[in-house]
Protein backbone atom coordinates (compact mmCIF):
# COMPACT_ATOMS: atom_id res chain seq x y z
CA UNK A 1 0.00 0.00 0.00
CA UNK A 2 2.82 2.37 0.89
CA UNK A 3 4.40 1.66 -2.51
CA UNK A 4 1.17 2.65 -4.27
CA UNK A 5 1.00 5.86 -2.23
CA UNK A 6 4.61 6.55 -3.17
CA UNK A 7 3.82 6.10 -6.88
CA UNK A 8 0.73 8.34 -6.69
CA UNK A 9 2.66 10.97 -4.72
CA UNK A 10 5.41 10.90 -7.35
CA UNK A 11 2.86 11.32 -10.12
CA UNK A 12 1.23 14.26 -8.36
CA UNK A 13 4.59 15.97 -7.84
CA UNK A 14 5.53 15.36 -11.48
CA UNK A 15 2.14 16.66 -12.65
CA UNK A 16 2.48 19.78 -10.51
CA UNK A 17 5.93 20.49 -11.93
CA UNK A 18 4.88 19.85 -15.55
CA UNK A 19 1.68 21.90 -15.13
CA UNK A 20 3.58 24.76 -13.49
CA UNK A 21 5.95 24.99 -16.46
CA UNK A 22 3.00 24.91 -18.87
CA UNK A 23 0.77 27.30 -16.90
CA UNK A 24 3.56 29.90 -16.78
CA UNK A 25 3.12 30.06 -20.56
CA UNK A 26 -0.65 29.67 -20.80
CA UNK A 27 -1.84 32.21 -18.22
CA UNK A 28 -0.03 35.33 -19.55
CA UNK A 29 -0.77 34.38 -23.17
CA UNK A 30 -4.53 33.93 -22.68
CA UNK A 31 -4.77 37.31 -20.92
CA UNK A 32 -2.83 39.06 -23.69
CA UNK A 33 -4.96 37.34 -26.33
CA UNK A 34 -8.15 38.42 -24.56
CA UNK A 35 -6.97 42.04 -24.46
CA UNK A 36 -5.95 41.99 -28.14
CA UNK A 37 -9.30 40.52 -29.17
CA UNK A 38 -11.28 43.01 -27.08
CA UNK A 39 -9.31 45.89 -28.59
CA UNK A 40 -10.00 45.01 -32.21
CA UNK A 41 -6.74 43.32 -33.22
CA UNK A 42 -8.53 40.15 -34.31
CA UNK A 43 -10.99 42.14 -36.45
CA UNK A 44 -8.07 44.03 -38.03
CA UNK A 45 -6.33 40.73 -38.80
CA UNK A 46 -9.58 39.39 -40.30
CA UNK A 47 -9.78 42.37 -42.67
CA UNK A 48 -6.14 41.81 -43.59
CA UNK A 49 -6.85 38.17 -44.44
CA UNK A 50 -10.02 38.88 -46.46
CA UNK A 51 -8.22 39.11 -49.85
CA UNK A 52 -6.25 35.94 -49.00
CA UNK A 53 -9.49 33.97 -48.65
CA UNK A 54 -10.12 34.31 -52.39
CA UNK A 55 -6.95 32.28 -53.03
CA UNK A 56 -8.55 29.29 -51.28
CA UNK A 57 -12.01 29.85 -52.79
CA UNK A 58 -13.68 31.39 -49.73
CA UNK A 59 -15.62 34.64 -49.20
CA UNK A 60 -13.60 37.47 -47.68
CA UNK A 61 -15.67 37.39 -44.46
CA UNK A 62 -14.15 34.01 -43.66
CA UNK A 63 -10.90 35.84 -42.96
CA UNK A 64 -12.40 36.96 -39.64
CA UNK A 65 -13.29 33.34 -38.81
CA UNK A 66 -9.73 32.15 -39.41
CA UNK A 67 -8.23 35.18 -37.65
CA UNK A 68 -10.36 34.51 -34.58
CA UNK A 69 -9.32 30.85 -34.55
CA UNK A 70 -5.65 31.80 -34.89
CA UNK A 71 -5.83 34.37 -32.10
CA UNK A 72 -8.06 32.43 -29.70
CA UNK A 73 -9.02 28.80 -30.43
CA UNK A 74 -11.21 26.63 -32.65
CA UNK A 75 -14.35 27.26 -30.59
CA UNK A 76 -13.88 31.01 -30.93
CA UNK A 77 -13.49 30.70 -34.68
CA UNK A 78 -16.56 28.48 -34.99
CA UNK A 79 -18.63 30.89 -32.90
CA UNK A 80 -17.82 33.65 -35.41
CA UNK A 81 -18.47 31.25 -38.30
CA UNK A 82 -21.93 30.36 -36.95
CA UNK A 83 -22.86 34.05 -36.65
CA UNK A 84 -22.16 34.87 -40.30
CA UNK A 85 -25.03 34.69 -42.85
CA UNK A 86 -22.49 33.72 -45.55
CA UNK A 87 -21.73 30.47 -43.71
CA UNK A 88 -25.15 29.05 -44.64
CA UNK A 89 -24.35 29.33 -48.36
CA UNK A 90 -20.99 27.56 -48.39
CA UNK A 91 -20.44 24.19 -50.03
CA UNK A 92 -19.05 21.15 -48.23
CA UNK A 93 -15.78 21.66 -50.11
CA UNK A 94 -15.49 25.27 -48.91
CA UNK A 95 -16.22 24.34 -45.29
CA UNK A 96 -13.69 21.50 -45.56
CA UNK A 97 -11.03 23.93 -46.78
CA UNK A 98 -11.79 26.44 -44.02
CA UNK A 99 -11.92 23.89 -41.20
CA UNK A 100 -8.68 22.23 -42.34
CA UNK A 101 -6.90 25.58 -42.35
CA UNK A 102 -8.25 26.25 -38.87
CA UNK A 103 -7.03 22.85 -37.66
CA UNK A 104 -3.49 23.56 -38.81
CA UNK A 105 -3.32 27.19 -37.66
CA UNK A 106 -5.26 28.00 -34.49
CA UNK A 107 -4.49 29.29 -30.98
CA UNK A 108 -1.12 30.45 -32.29
CA UNK A 109 -0.11 32.81 -29.44
CA UNK A 110 -0.55 29.97 -26.94
CA UNK A 111 0.56 26.92 -28.91
CA UNK A 112 3.56 28.53 -30.59
CA UNK A 113 4.68 29.86 -27.19
CA UNK A 114 4.56 26.29 -25.85
CA UNK A 115 6.65 25.15 -28.82
CA UNK A 116 9.09 28.01 -28.18
CA UNK A 117 9.45 26.97 -24.53
CA UNK A 118 10.23 23.43 -25.68
CA UNK A 119 13.00 24.65 -27.98
CA UNK A 120 11.76 25.90 -31.36
CA UNK A 121 11.95 29.42 -32.73
CA UNK A 122 8.65 31.29 -32.38
CA UNK A 123 8.83 32.82 -35.86
CA UNK A 124 9.74 29.59 -37.65
CA UNK A 125 6.90 27.64 -36.02
CA UNK A 126 4.34 30.42 -36.63
CA UNK A 127 5.37 30.74 -40.30
CA UNK A 128 5.28 26.96 -40.71
CA UNK A 129 1.74 26.67 -39.38
CA UNK A 130 0.22 29.66 -41.18
CA UNK A 131 2.05 28.93 -44.43
CA UNK A 132 1.11 25.24 -44.31
CA UNK A 133 -2.53 26.08 -43.65
CA UNK A 134 -2.61 28.33 -46.71
CA UNK A 135 -0.74 25.85 -48.89
CA UNK A 136 -3.00 22.93 -48.00
CA UNK A 137 -6.03 25.22 -48.39
CA UNK A 138 -4.97 26.03 -51.95
CA UNK A 139 -4.32 22.35 -52.75
CA UNK A 140 -7.71 21.28 -51.39
CA UNK A 141 -9.57 24.12 -53.14
CA UNK A 142 -8.14 23.31 -56.56
CA UNK A 143 -8.45 19.56 -55.97
CA UNK A 144 -12.14 19.79 -55.07
CA UNK A 145 -12.85 22.26 -57.89
CA UNK A 146 -11.09 20.16 -60.54
CA UNK A 147 -12.87 16.96 -59.48
CA UNK A 148 -16.20 18.68 -58.83
CA UNK A 149 -16.21 16.84 -55.49
CA UNK A 150 -18.18 18.00 -52.40
CA UNK A 151 -19.80 20.92 -54.22
CA UNK A 152 -23.20 20.35 -52.58
CA UNK A 153 -24.45 22.84 -49.93
CA UNK A 154 -23.07 22.27 -46.45
CA UNK A 155 -25.36 20.96 -43.70
CA UNK A 156 -23.82 21.51 -40.25
CA UNK A 157 -24.85 19.07 -37.51
CA UNK A 158 -23.94 21.49 -34.70
CA UNK A 159 -23.45 25.18 -34.13
CA UNK A 160 -21.52 26.54 -31.14
CA UNK A 161 -23.33 28.77 -28.67
CA UNK A 162 -22.04 32.34 -28.48
CA UNK A 163 -19.59 33.08 -25.67
CA UNK A 164 -21.03 35.34 -22.99
CA UNK A 165 -19.43 38.82 -22.99
CA UNK A 166 -17.43 40.16 -20.07
CA UNK A 167 -14.47 39.10 -17.99
CA UNK A 168 -16.27 36.98 -15.38
CA UNK A 169 -17.55 34.23 -17.75
CA UNK A 170 -14.18 34.29 -19.51
CA UNK A 171 -12.23 33.87 -16.25
CA UNK A 172 -14.52 31.03 -15.18
CA UNK A 173 -13.91 29.29 -18.49
CA UNK A 174 -10.12 29.70 -18.21
CA UNK A 175 -10.06 28.21 -14.70
CA UNK A 176 -12.04 25.22 -15.97
CA UNK A 177 -9.57 24.79 -18.84
CA UNK A 178 -6.56 24.87 -16.49
CA UNK A 179 -8.09 22.30 -14.16
CA UNK A 180 -8.91 20.08 -17.12
CA UNK A 181 -5.35 20.37 -18.47
CA UNK A 182 -3.95 19.47 -15.02
CA UNK A 183 -6.10 16.33 -14.87
CA UNK A 184 -5.17 15.31 -18.42
CA UNK A 185 -1.44 15.73 -17.70
CA UNK A 186 -1.80 13.53 -14.60
CA UNK A 187 -3.57 10.84 -16.64
CA UNK A 188 -0.99 11.02 -19.44
CA UNK A 189 1.95 10.72 -17.05
CA UNK A 190 0.26 7.78 -15.33
CA UNK A 191 -0.42 6.17 -18.70
CA UNK A 192 3.21 6.57 -19.77
CA UNK A 193 4.35 4.99 -16.49
CA UNK A 194 2.03 2.03 -17.11
CA UNK A 195 3.19 1.64 -20.70
CA UNK A 196 6.81 1.66 -19.56
CA UNK A 197 6.08 -0.82 -16.73
CA UNK A 198 4.47 -3.37 -19.07
CA UNK A 199 6.99 -2.85 -21.87
CA UNK A 200 4.41 -1.39 -24.24
CA UNK A 201 6.34 1.85 -24.67
CA UNK A 202 9.34 0.07 -26.18
CA UNK A 203 6.98 -2.04 -28.33
CA UNK A 204 5.29 1.13 -29.59
CA UNK A 205 8.55 2.94 -30.32
CA UNK A 206 9.89 -0.08 -32.22
CA UNK A 207 6.77 -0.13 -34.41
CA UNK A 208 7.11 3.59 -35.07
CA UNK A 209 10.86 3.45 -35.70
CA UNK A 210 10.68 3.20 -39.55
CA UNK A 211 8.11 5.99 -39.68
CA UNK A 212 10.20 8.25 -37.46
CA UNK A 213 13.33 7.50 -39.47
CA UNK A 214 11.59 8.88 -42.57
CA UNK A 215 10.86 12.03 -40.60
CA UNK A 216 14.44 12.28 -39.33
CA UNK A 217 13.43 11.76 -35.69
CA UNK A 218 14.88 9.53 -32.97
CA UNK A 219 12.66 6.79 -31.56
CA UNK A 220 12.69 8.45 -28.11
CA UNK A 221 10.51 11.21 -29.56
CA UNK A 222 7.76 8.73 -30.45
CA UNK A 223 5.67 8.66 -27.24
CA UNK A 224 5.28 12.41 -26.75
CA UNK A 225 4.80 13.03 -30.46
CA UNK A 226 2.06 10.43 -30.61
CA UNK A 227 0.32 11.93 -27.56
CA UNK A 228 0.45 15.40 -29.10
CA UNK A 229 -0.91 14.16 -32.42
CA UNK A 230 -3.78 12.28 -30.80
CA UNK A 231 -4.73 14.57 -27.92
CA UNK A 232 -3.34 18.04 -28.55
CA UNK A 233 -0.29 20.30 -28.52
CA UNK A 234 -0.89 21.56 -24.98
CA UNK A 235 -0.62 18.00 -23.64
CA UNK A 236 2.10 16.75 -25.97
CA UNK A 237 3.91 20.08 -25.64
CA UNK A 238 3.93 19.89 -21.86
CA UNK A 239 5.53 16.45 -22.02
CA UNK A 240 8.07 17.43 -24.66
CA UNK A 241 9.08 20.45 -22.54
CA UNK A 242 9.79 17.94 -19.79
CA UNK A 243 11.78 15.75 -22.21
CA UNK A 244 13.67 18.77 -23.53
CA UNK A 245 14.68 19.79 -20.01
CA UNK A 246 15.89 16.24 -19.31
CA UNK A 247 18.27 16.36 -22.27
CA UNK A 248 17.08 13.03 -23.72
CA UNK A 249 16.18 14.48 -27.12
CA UNK A 250 18.33 16.49 -29.52
CA UNK A 251 17.31 19.97 -30.63
CA UNK A 252 16.47 18.61 -34.09
CA UNK A 253 14.29 15.82 -32.66
CA UNK A 254 12.42 18.36 -30.56
CA UNK A 255 11.89 20.73 -33.50
CA UNK A 256 10.65 18.00 -35.84
CA UNK A 257 8.37 16.58 -33.16
CA UNK A 258 6.92 20.02 -32.49
CA UNK A 259 6.52 20.65 -36.23
CA UNK A 260 4.58 17.41 -36.68
CA UNK A 261 2.45 18.09 -33.60
CA UNK A 262 1.85 21.67 -34.70
CA UNK A 263 0.59 20.69 -38.14
CA UNK A 264 -1.31 17.60 -37.09
CA UNK A 265 -2.48 17.48 -33.47
CA UNK A 266 -5.61 16.56 -31.55
CA UNK A 267 -6.65 14.10 -34.24
CA UNK A 268 -9.52 12.88 -32.07
CA UNK A 269 -11.28 15.88 -30.50
CA UNK A 270 -10.55 18.62 -33.02
CA UNK A 271 -11.25 16.43 -36.05
CA UNK A 272 -14.63 15.38 -34.65
CA UNK A 273 -15.42 19.02 -33.84
CA UNK A 274 -14.78 20.09 -37.42
CA UNK A 275 -16.73 17.12 -38.77
CA UNK A 276 -19.93 18.14 -37.00
CA UNK A 277 -19.82 21.64 -38.52
CA UNK A 278 -19.41 20.20 -42.02
CA UNK A 279 -15.72 19.48 -42.60
CA UNK A 280 -15.22 16.35 -44.73
CA UNK A 281 -12.92 13.54 -43.56
CA UNK A 282 -10.98 13.66 -46.83
CA UNK A 283 -9.64 17.07 -45.78
CA UNK A 284 -9.78 17.40 -42.00
CA UNK A 285 -8.21 13.98 -41.35
CA UNK A 286 -6.59 12.21 -44.30
CA UNK A 287 -5.28 15.21 -46.25
CA UNK A 288 -4.05 16.81 -43.01
CA UNK A 289 -2.14 13.68 -41.94
CA UNK A 290 -0.59 13.08 -45.38
CA UNK A 291 0.33 16.73 -45.85
CA UNK A 292 1.87 16.98 -42.35
CA UNK A 293 4.00 13.87 -42.81
CA UNK A 294 5.27 15.03 -46.20
CA UNK A 295 5.95 18.53 -44.90
CA UNK A 296 7.93 17.31 -41.88
CA UNK A 297 9.83 14.79 -44.01
CA UNK A 298 10.77 17.70 -46.28
CA UNK A 299 11.87 19.80 -43.33
CA UNK A 300 13.97 16.88 -42.03
CA UNK A 301 15.67 16.59 -45.43
CA UNK A 302 16.31 20.34 -45.43
CA UNK A 303 17.81 20.28 -41.93
CA UNK A 304 20.28 17.61 -43.01
CA UNK A 305 21.93 20.04 -45.45
CA UNK A 306 21.52 23.31 -43.54
CA UNK A 307 24.62 24.40 -41.59
CA UNK A 308 24.33 24.07 -37.81
CA UNK A 309 24.70 27.82 -37.27
CA UNK A 310 21.72 28.56 -39.53
CA UNK A 311 19.62 25.84 -37.88
CA UNK A 312 20.30 27.32 -34.47
CA UNK A 313 19.50 30.82 -35.72
CA UNK A 314 16.26 30.13 -37.58
CA UNK A 315 14.84 26.84 -36.30
CA UNK A 316 15.95 26.11 -32.73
Amino acid sequence: MSEKRHVVHGLIVETLHTSYVLFKIIIPIVFVTKLLTDNGVTAWLGNLLAPVMAVVGLPGEMGLVWATAMMTNLYGGLAVFASMPTAAHLSVAQVSVLTTMMLIAHALPLEVSIAQKAGSRFASMAILRVGSALLLGVILYHGYAASNYLQQPNQALWQPTPTLPGWEPWLYGQVENLLFIFCIIFVLLALMRLLEHFGLMSWLTQRLKPFLAILGMHQDAAPVTLIGMLLGLSYGGSLIIKEAQSGKLSAQDIFLSLALMGLCHSLIEDTLLMAVVGGHWSAILWARILFSVLMVAGIAALLRIVPTALKQRFFY
